[in-house]
């Protein structure tokens, strides 16, 4: 079976409940994993699932999300989870409510020692305000483009639709089944 690592519940959801609409089951690792310092998504994605390659058997996959805004210079970037839990959506928001902003997700998948990686981005723009109780993290200050609401004010189906981690997954469903990978896990 494949598994998801992260220590996330709230990525664990999303992420499943996506897999499973597509008959892919996932299993969770939760755990927490040592991470580099590094300025962009890929980087730290690929590193982290090296390391972890020796410790676990099974095939598995785990993603590294950033949100970059325009007028701070791309900031927080890779450090969005840091600076989530440091400083919160209030301060985001009174340093770049209105700057253009996108999310990042990079997926790594391990596969037999091999390594692959699948991206996919959401353009958008920060908030005024924080709005929404759904989601998490910056979701409650994020509004992508072609939309009035907030990713906080987004169900999980409907945020699936259109989110960055929606697309990574896709990418990442699609090379499980070319490789008919799907029916060896």
């Amino acid at each position: 079976m494949l598994s998801l690592v992260t220590s996330n519940e709230h990525k664990y959801k999303e992420i499943s409940t996506y897999l499973n609409s597509k008959n892919l089951e996932i299993n969770w690792l939760q755990r927490k994993y040592e991470e580099i310092q590094a300025d962009d998504n890929d980087t730290i994605s690929l590193d982290s699932s090296k390391k972890l390659a020796n410790k676990i058997n099974a095939p598995f996959f785990l993603e590294d999300t950033g949100l970059y805004i325009t007028n701070l210079a791309g900031f927080p970037g890779p450090y969005s989870s840091y600076v989530q839990s440091t400083i919160g959506n209030e301060n985001i928001l009174k340093m770049a409510s209105g700057s253009k902003a996108y999310f990042k997700t990079v997926i790594t998948l391990c596969w037999k020692k091999n390594f692959y990686q699948f991206s996919g981005t959401l353009n958008g723009k920060i908030s005024s305000a924080i709005s929404g109780n759904l989601g998490f993290g910056y979701d409650p200050i994020f509004i992508p483009d072609n939309s009035n609401k907030t990713m906080g004010e987004m169900t999980t189906v409907e945020k699936n639709k259109i989110s960055h981690r929606f697309i990574a997954l896709e990418k990442l469903y699609l090379f499980i089944v070319e490789n008919r990978i799907k029916n060896n896990l």
